[in-house]
């Protein structure tokens, strides 16, 4: 069972932390590389988006459950946080966009099996207490696609989430992370009938570190030279996913 004390409910429970959850994820040149590659990574992920059912899990103030919704998709977000979905609300009411808000825990989702076409779910399973249920949980709702972003274990990611770990057992402010092998990852989905159809690796470098630079021609460049070298494909991270429902299942 989950608990309600562990960070990933507490952290985004707070206020603050919801008001300003956009401009410290999303802010400067860095951000806005990241937030545009995002769209257009699922863009390309889900293919047509209009007037197919998706669910976003764990949609936080709503950033992707809007995009989906201005390509004309039908658009439910869940999240745990019940201040991360006011402005979720707020934006939408602002566009003029009709999405379905509600609370909800990625490990139980209240929906019926097959409820959705697409389920959709940002750096969820990297904080989330028990990742393997959600993503049980994904693959019951979804009827098609289930799309999934994480940290690669063979990327600094992982000194990153190792260091944050010993930070917060410590006591400190933080959010640490899990990160993840690709197997892991296909093995989880397989599982339960899925299998990984097209994956997207962003970085070579750390995004800190490139924010630390916060030049989008230095980071375009950089990651250009380091792709071509054949280095994206082992060590790019944050990875993004999509599984597809196996024929037979």
């Amino acid at each position: 069972m989950t608990t309600r004390d562990h960070y990933s409910y507490t952290t985004y429970a707070d206020p603050e932390t919801a008001r300003t959850f956009d401009e410290r994820r999303f802010g400067g040149p860095i951000g806005e590389l990241v937030a545009s590659t995002q769209a257009r990574v699922l863009a390309n992920l889900i293919g047509t988006i209009r007037n197919r059912p998706i669910l976003d899990v764990g949609t936080g103030t709503g950033r992707a459950a809007l995009l989906l919704a201005r390509g004309g998709g039908q658009v439910t977000g869940v999240d745990a946080s019940t201040e991360m979905l006011a402005i979720a609300r707020q934006r939408a009411a602002a566009e003029g966009l009709s999405i379905r808000f509600q609370t909800g825990d990625a490990h139980a989702l209240d929906f019926l099996d097959r409820s959705f076409d697409v389920v959709l779910s940002l750096r969820v399973i990297m904080h989330t207490p028990q990742w393997r249920r959600c993503i049980a949980e994904f693959c019951r709702v979804a009827n098609r696609l289930v799309i999934v972003d994480y940290p690669s274990a063979y990327s600094a990611a992982a000194l990153e989430s190792a260091m944050r770990g010993v930070a917060h057992k410590m006591g400190a402010r933080t959010e640490p992370y899990r990160v993840f092998t690709d197997r892991s990852i296909a093995d989880a989905f397989s599982r339960h009938g899925f299998r990984i159809r097209s994956v997207h690796r962003q970085f070579v470098l750390p995004i800190a570190f490139h924010k630390a630079i916060g030049s989008r021609r230095f980071t375009l460049a950089t990651e250009e030279v380091l792709d071509r070298a054949g280095l994206l494909g082992v060590f790019g991270s944050p990875v993004t996913l999509v599984a597809e429902r196996c024929a037979s299942s």
